[in-house]
């Protein structure tokens, strides 16, 4: 068993990402987790992530605000306590389209 409290979290910067800051909770080199990482990711109003895909697996939880998550076929907005599910290699973007900050966790598979 491995405690992260919030105020040992590191930031990282995720590639394509803008007006967003987003902290490493869980991972390899943070607890050892070996299949997954978690982060915390806080979304300034207008902050978001271009498009973009990845071969792998992504669950967003948001926690606090809204977040629009579009990807080649549909647009879902995620409220607090929603959580949505991306495959791998289906692409999206993210958007805070209001003027409130927003903070979602997300989870990332390691690829094998």
């Amino acid at each position: 068993m491995k405690k992260m409290a919030l105020a040992d979290a590191r930031p990282y910067e995720a590639p394509g990402h803008f007006g967003v800051v987003s902290l490493r909770l869980q991972g390899r080199e943070e607890t050892g987790a070996q299949r997954f990482w978690t982060g915390l990711s806080h979304f300034l109003p207008g902050g978001g992530a271009e498009f973009g895909a990845t071969p792998l697996e992504k669950v967003y939880f948001v926690i606090e605000g809204e977040i629009t998550v579009k990807t080649a076929d549909d647009e879902v907005v995620l409220g607090p306590y929603d959580s949505l599910y991306i495959p791998p290699d289906e692409g999206r973007s993210i958007v805070n389209d209001t003027n409130m900050p927003a903070t979602m966790l997300v989870v990332i598979n390691y690829p094998d």
